[in-house]
């Protein structure tokens, strides 16, 4: 039987986000249902839409930052080092083209995505799980338990560096996509990794050596189709825990970037990524770089599919501490956090869930 909604006499929210999880086919589960209206469990507070205008300035540009032949012209190679300390200074958000992944991988990676939501709803839950410990973890909202509001979204994530998952362990509609596309996209990090390194006035390979791009996480998000768009988001808003996000995004909008207090959409850049500054590379930073605010949208529409690659340390391995960088301080400009590892900033990132705060200001000092 299919899955629905308690009437409001006798609601318990509880129950109600149990019997979600247990039906182990996500949003997905619930549009194929046929299902017309937004379960309670999916409405957001209204406060947390509250700032929805776009800026007047109509000659404000969402920065795209060309990337070719970076390394082969000096004048090219400075010229994007500014536009990069720039765009992450302010925006923490910028969109990348020419860099260097073909067209073919990033097609073929979102229809592997939707190939895993869209498959039969069956074969879906066998991936089921809310065990972080699992190689491939597949669910409805990671804090479905503890967020204010349940986003209109399903994500499955898997770890793929430094230690990739066998191919036996990951889902056969896109695992071979899932490699080709993890290793073109450690390529693009260890040039964007230089790039921010000499944005902040550091060696180039200063942030590589701190190991910011050891480790990557890839989330691959599905948004299905809304009934009442109005009354739901695809994701809260929130801020990434990770050092730098690289995101594949398919041509349905709906990403928006808070920006000098107000939502601006992220455009639609055919072949492009869109690359945004993590909690932590603003921690180790001091600030000089901002990880923005950022939410989705849901949408009448159709379905939109998006892939998220986290760099990050070895979050099992690494008891690295991450702390303001030494070089960037002084007696004007002291450290304005305190030292944390990946593991326990994730951890206490997870727990806390989008809740609409920022998990840094836990660890300011």
């Amino acid at each position: 039987m299919a899955w629905r909604s308690q009437t409001e006499a006798n609601y318990d929210r509880a129950s109600e986000l149990k019997a979600f999880d247990d039906t182990k086919t996500g949003v997905k589960g619930l549009v194929d249902s046929g299902i017309t209206q937004v379960p309670r469990i999916f409405i957001t507070p209204r406060n947390d839409s509250d700032k929805n205008l776009k800026p007047s300035d109509s000659q404000l540009k969402f920065p795209i930052i060309d990337l070719e032949n970076i390394d082969e012209d000096p004048i090219r190679h400075k010229k994007v080092v500014d536009e990069v300390r720039d765009a992450s200074g302010t925006w923490g958000f910028f969109q990348v083209i020419n860099h260097g992944i073909p067209g073919s991988v990033l097609e073929e990676m979102l229809d592997g995505v939707r190939k895993f939501y869209e498959q039969d709803p069956e074969e879906r839950k066998k991936w089921y799980t809310r065990d972080r410990k699992r190689s491939v973890v597949y669910n409805s909202n990671f804090d479905l338990y503890s967020a204010p509001a349940a986003n209109w979204r399903d994500t499955f994530f898997c770890k793929m560096a430094p230690h990739p998952p066998s191919p036996e362990e990951l889902p056969a509609v896109c695992r071979d996509i899932m490699f080709e596309y993890t290793k073109q996209v450690l390529k693009l990090g260890t040039s964007l990794f230089k790039l921010l390194s000499e944005a902040l006035g550091l060696d180039a390979n200063h942030l590589g050596d701190m190991k910011c791009a050891d480790g990557l996480a890839l989330l691959c998000h599905y948004y299905p189709f809304c009934p009442q768009p109005e009354l739901t988001m695809g994701a809260s808003q929130h801020a990434d825990s990770d050092f730098l996000t690289v995101l594949l995004n398919d041509n349905v909008t709906g990403l928006q970037v808070l920006y000098q207090n107000q939502w601006f959409d992220v455009p639609s850049v055919p072949g492009s990524l869109v690359v945004n500054v993590g909690d932590l590379l603003q921690l180790i930073s001091n600030d000089r770089l901002i990880s923005s605010e950022h939410r989705v949208l849901a949408n009448n529409v159709r379905s939109r599919v998006s892939v998220a690659c986290f760099f990050r340390s070895d979050i099992d391995k690494s008891d690295e501490l991450y702390g303001p960088i030494q070089e960037l301080l002084s007696e004007d400009n002291p450290p304005k956090y305190r030292a944390t590892t990946m593991k326990e900033y994730v951890n206490y990132y997870n727990a806390k869930g989008l809740d609409g705060t920022s998990a840094l200001l836990h660890f300011r000092v």
